[in-house]
């Protein structure tokens, strides 16, 4: 029997070397997950004062806060493409420089207009990080390691809002309210977007010094550096592999948008790509990190009281998303996903009848008392490690590994453009739910929960130590 690939010839001490070579590779690639969870979470300390600055009413705050979602829905189109055609390196490099321009001019916007096309552009960005980086990590890491390696990109996104809330926190109670005035008399809130750019520019560099996908350099015919890249990663094993990976792209044309067409107007692994992108946000995990400031305060915790709140539920986030990372390539892909859809469905389920119940105030918010409060909270923690443990990081795993190589970069960009597009629905759709019956919201996240574990135990295939060439 043929020993994988990627254990030919490899020395225990090599494959120690090659394996601290590519985890450090993915790390610096992943930059791009912790950029995509900063935007998207930033904006949280600054929705009441964006309100108060802007005038805003509630359809105009639900649009700033999602304009950036349907840039990224763009952002994840046009990233498989560009990724095709000028590498998965050099699309990290545009993606930084996208992300410095929209923090940059987020932070300086004078209208909810402007803000929201800075918010656009951004969006952009974080599009093409959810598309670059996954496939970048899945074509660079061997199969015994790909899972922990493709969940570093969800750890990267979970720290990026971690550092985000934590940062608008910081700022907040230093100014004495994001409103306020704070450095050079700017306001607290614009000092919130602009701590995006060191980071947006660290990646920069970061993608200029990472050597180019072994995959991608040999679909463009350059194989003695696609050769020299897999030896770094696995060492005298690279000339297999060269050969496995030349197999396997053996089309004559580059990939293009008929090249996923199948009976249903997809391929049907694209559609299970789309559905799970799409299920991973109709959950609505990211009320909780777009407006759970807000929400809390709404129910009758001060702003700093809520900010603290929302800081813990981002290193609950970070903590399962580490057990994610301990388990995947042990207990695989779809039993997590079957653990996390049931988990979710109970704890949303409880948050729905929680809010369902409580009475309202004057203004039309639920009033928490008592033992209700303390069992929302829970619940909206527990709710986040089911997330976290589960569809957070294997939504991202799979969604790298599950394509063939000819259509990788272009069949995610695909799925993850679905994504955003749920995201968007979600998160637009919450200011007016919340108005509605916070009941009423988390109830939908509970039916989407649910049947999402219809969707996993009836089309999510395993991937579990397979080559990327098997699949």
């Amino acid at each position: 029997m043929r020993k994988p690939v990627a254990q030919q010839g490899v020395g225990l001490g090599e494959k120690h070397l090659s394996t601290v070579r590519v985890s450090l590779i993915a790390s610096v690639a992943a930059l791009g997950g912790f950029l995509f969870g900063f935007d998207t979470a930033v904006i949280n300390g600054a929705i009441g004062a964006l309100e108060k600055n802007f005038t805003a009413h509630a359809a105009a705050v639900g649009l700033s806060v999602s304009s950036a979602l349907l840039g990224a829905a763009a952002g994840a189109v046009l990233a498989g493409r560009l990724a095709d055609r000028h590498g998965r390196t050099r699309t990290m490099l545009a993606t930084s420089l996208l992300f410095v321009a929209s923090a940059a001019g987020s932070g300086a916007a004078v209208s909810p207009w402007d803000f929201s096309a800075w918010r656009v552009l951004g969006g952009v960005a974080i599009g093409a990080a959810s598309v670059v980086v996954p496939t970048y990590i899945a074509e660079i890491a061997p199969a015994h390691l790909r899972g922990r390696l493709g969940s570093l990109q969800q750890l990267a996104i979970v720290l990026g809002i971690f550092v985000a809330l934590l940062g608008d926190y910081a700022i907040a109670v230093s100014a004495g309210s994001a409103a306020s005035p704070f450095w050079f008399g700017a306001s607290a809130w614009r000092w919130m977007f602009w701590s995006a750019i060191p980071p947006a520019l660290l990646y920069g560099v970061g993608a200029l010094l990472i050597p180019e996908s072994p995959r991608y350099l040999v679909a463009r015919g350059r194989l003695r550096e696609a050769l020299v890249v897999l030896r770094g990663f696995i060492g005298e094993a690279a000339q297999a592999r060269l050969l496995d990976i030349q197999r396997t792209l053996s089309s004559e044309h580059r990939p293009r948008l008929a090249d996923l067409r199948g009976r249903f107007g997809l391929l049907p692994i694209v559609w299970i790509g789309i559905g799970l992108s799409a299920f991973q946000q109709l959950v609505g995990i990211n009320v909780i990190f777009y407006y759970s400031s807000v929400l809390w305060q709404a129910v009758g915790f001060s702003e700093r009281s809520s900010l603290v709140i929302t800081v813990i539920t981002g290193v609950t986030n970070i903590v399962t998303t580490l057990v994610a990372i301990a388990t995947v390539d042990r207990i695989g892909r779809k039993p997590l996903l079957v653990a996390g859809s049931i988990g979710m469905a109970l704890t949303l389920g409880t948050m729905a009848a929680v809010f369902g119940t409580a009475g309202v105030d004057a203004s039309g918010s639920p009033v928490l008392e008592g033992a209700a409060s303390l069992i929302a909270l829970l619940s909206a923690n527990l709710y986040v490690f089911c997330f976290g443990a589960s569809w957070g990081p294997v939504t991202w795993v799979l969604l790298g590994e599950m394509f063939e190589n000819r259509i990788r970069a272009l069949a995610l960009s695909i799925a993850a453009a679905a994504q955003w597009l749920a995201n968007f629905l979600v998160s637009a759709t919450f200011p007016a739910l919340k108005m509605a019956g916070l009941g009423i919201a988390y109830g939908l996240y509970t039916a989407a929960a649910a049947a999402s574990l219809v969707f996993v135990i009836a089309f999510i295939p395993e991937t579990k130590g397979k080559e990327l060439e098997e699949m």
